[in-house]
């Protein structure tokens, strides 16, 4: 995974709400709503701004925000959001609420994500970390108990462990508990500094010798120069977070594909959601790459594309957050909806 800057392109759009604002033209208010996601959010904002830069008369129609995947889908099952940003499939709950909003959806993968387990640079003793030790240091059970690192691991200093990590809402939470713990439903621990917003995790960690914390690959790739990666090994041998590892599907359990969700009625109704979707998916290997994620092979984007124009309704996850696929499992699986 290369290094790519998201501050660049926050700086760039920094500068063009400054412009917009001297230049005193007034704000359009948007028509095309789209929140969830704080992994997905990179890749979406980055479409954003290069859809908008193509098709001006969209200028200033779209909105991307981000509360969590979980808070995205109950916006976008209650019809307040035309695209919902997500960092695992939807779950049976979520379904049930758009079926009862009668809110009908398309489910698009864009990506690959490989989920980060990272340390500060100044921990000299971890370079690598069994998915046992995770399960072990994130249990409901070690509240309170698990609170060294001596504890992690015979050898591992006698220093404090303190963690960081997504917060209920966040899609990354409910996979990283369903591939360690065993189920999304199954609460980790909750005596760590937890948020939505990856970017408080990684001010959190990088400031904090004795930290470990987990999030999306785009925000550790953002900040190699603050955080240390660890490999994961769950049960032959250490693997790091490298495309090459994700798309051959060893990085496991923690890689996973990103999605986005579409109203199908936005899709109807709002050409902008149309356009913009087309621009997302035929651009998304680059947008992905953009950001530091693995990009879906070219026929990925021709299958979502071909879901999208045959407004193809539904999951074909089956309300499960962990899917332990590859990234060529995950194109069969869709290609068979």
């Amino acid at each position: 995974m290369k290094n790519k800057p998201l501050a660049v392109a926050a700086s760039i759009v920094a500068l063009a709400a400054g412009a917009t604002l001297a230049q005193g033209l007034p704000a359009q208010a948007p028509s095309v709503k789209i929140d969830g996601s704080s992994t997905v959010y990179p890749i979406t904002r980055a479409a954003v701004k290069a859809f908008e830069a193509e098709h001006k008369q969209f200028q200033g129609k779209i909105a991307v925000n981000f509360s969590g995947t979980g808070g995205g889908f109950r916006k976008f099952c209650s019809g307040e959001t035309d695209i919902s940003d997500a960092s695992r499939p939807i779950l049976q709950r979520e379904m049930d609420e758009c079926r009862r909003a009668n809110v009908a959806f398309m489910e698009l993968p864009v990506a690959f994500d490989a989920l980060t387990v990272v340390v500060h640079p100044k921990n000299t003793w971890a370079s690598e970390i069994t998915v046992a030790e995770l399960k072990k240091i994130w249990e409901r059970a070690s509240q309170g108990k698990i609170t060294r690192w001596s504890q992690v691991r015979p050898g591992f200093p006698d220093r404090p462990l303190r963690l960081y990590g997504p917060g209920r809402d966040s899609g990354t939470y409910d996979y990283f508990a369903e591939a360690i713990l065993g189920s999304a439903d199954t609460d980790t621990r909750s005596d760590y500094e937890a948020s939505e917003d990856d970017d408080v995790l990684v001010e959190g960690v990088a400031a904090d010798p004795n930290a470990l914390g987990y999030f999306g690959y785009a925000y550790y790739e953002a900040n190699l120069n603050r955080l240390k990666t660890l490999a994961v090994d769950s049960g032959k041998g250490p693997v790091a977070p490298t495309d090459k590892n994700v798309e051959k599907g060893t990085y496991a359990p923690l890689s996973r594909p990103l999605f986005i969700y579409v109203n199908i009625v936005s899709a109807q109704k709002k050409a902008e959601v149309r356009e913009f979707v087309d621009f997302y998916l035929e651009n998304g290997a680059k947008l992905a790459s953009l950001v530091g994620y693995v990009p879906l092979p070219a026929e990925g984007y021709h299958i979502a594309n071909n879901h999208f124009h045959r407004g193809k309704r539904g999951t074909v996850y089956g309300g499960r957050a962990y899917l332990g696929l590859t990234i060529r499992e995950v194109l069969l699986k869709t290609a068979s909806f």
